[in-house]
């Protein structure tokens, strides 16, 4: 990157009415068209982390936007995939279907992929070596990343680049957990997505990325650079953008800018700016992200619905008379 240039992050407030014409603003301010080139292969990854009802609309990436990133790219190709990943308790399709996806890419004419089951290609990968990642993802031309704004309990922030997590096919991808940071900054290193178009329609506080409280923002945000839309998102909800490794991390190594002095924000920050509240990394979540390095705790315990859903409901009722609360 240039040392003289900034990257710019174009925030935008939005209504039911104008949403699809600020995504339009946001893709022409970013300068789409000069990214994508006519009848390119463009492979777009929402954020589709849940299947379950009480949590879906402030867990996954409103579906307005992502066809309106489609309307959009429509005018110039038709080779338009929306991929995501199955989880450990859900397949991808249950997650396109309740967030409506379904239904939208058969009226836009576009393929759903759940990138756990195309081909798969081996990529060297740091620290673990070698990973491996859809081959269709690799081989595009364009990759367009669409978060939702959330915290998160162990990264602090799910935004652009933790959103690259759901790229590693492998169901059971929390097996890496213990390599979270370093390995979100490879990710962006290997699929270097050429837009960002943030979801803070309905954003995430507390407890993120999937068990934390709603809060309406009614904006989206959008760049050529993933890292600077996390550290602006950040500090729009007053976070800090150095309590996100993996953002410092990418940062240094120079696939992105965080600092704000690096960064020119095209839009009114003092109408959206606020505060959020912080997701908690408590002695529960702190020991389920360390056993989850070993394949028999996966396997056994949070595969296995009869024991994790127990077990879950015992530390909510910890947490509600504060036990398991601070670590």
């Amino acid at each position: 990157m240039a040392e003289q240039e900034k990257s710019k992050v174009v925030l935008r407030g939005v209504t039911d009415a104008t949403l699809a014409a600020m995504v339009q603003e946001c893709l022409e301010r970013c300068e789409w068209d000069r990214l994508v080139g006519r009848d390119a292969t463009v492979v777009i990854k929402p954020n589709l982390c849940s299947a379950v009802p009480a949590t879906w609309r402030m867990a996954n990436t409103d579906v307005r936007i992502t066809r309106a990133v489609c309307e959009v790219l429509s005018t110039r190709t038709r080779r338009i995939y929306i991929g995501e990943s199955s989880g450990l308790r859900h397949r991808a399709q249950e997650c396109f279907a309740i967030s409506g996806y379904v239904e939208m890419a058969k009226e836009m004419g576009v393929d759903l992929v759940n990138f756990t089951e195309v081909p798969w290609t081996r990529v060297p990968c740091e620290p673990v070596g070698e990973i491996e990642l859809p081959r269709l993802l690799m081989e595009a031309d364009v990759f367009i990343t669409l978060p939702v704004l959330k915290t998160h309990a162990l990264t602090y922030f799910t935004g652009a680049l933790k959103n690259q997590w759901g790229c590693l096919p492998q169901y059971d991808r929390i097996l890496f957990h213990k390599h979270l940071d370093p390995m979100l900054v490879s990710l962006q290193a290997l699929l270097k997505p050429k837009l960002t178009i943030m979801d803070g329609i309905i954003a995430m506080e507390g407890r993120g990325p999937t068990n934390g409280k709603p809060r309406r923002l009614d904006l989206i945000l959008a760049s050529q650079d993933p890292v600077a839309v996390d550290a602006t998102a950040m500090r729009l909800t007053g976070l800090d953008p150095q309590r996100a490794r993996h953002i410092v991390l990418a940062a240094e190594q120079r696939l992105g800018r965080m600092n704000p002095e690096e960064i020119e924000v095209d839009g009114d920050w003092e109408k959206h700016a606020t505060k959020f509240e912080p997701a908690v990394l408590d002695k529960a979540v702190w020991a389920m992200n360390f056993m989850s390095r070993y394949r028999w705790f996966v396997k056994h315990i949070l595969e296995r619905d009869t024991v994790f859903y127990p077990v879950r409901a015992l530390v909510q009722l910890m947490r509600k008379v504060g036990v398991v609360e601070g670590g």
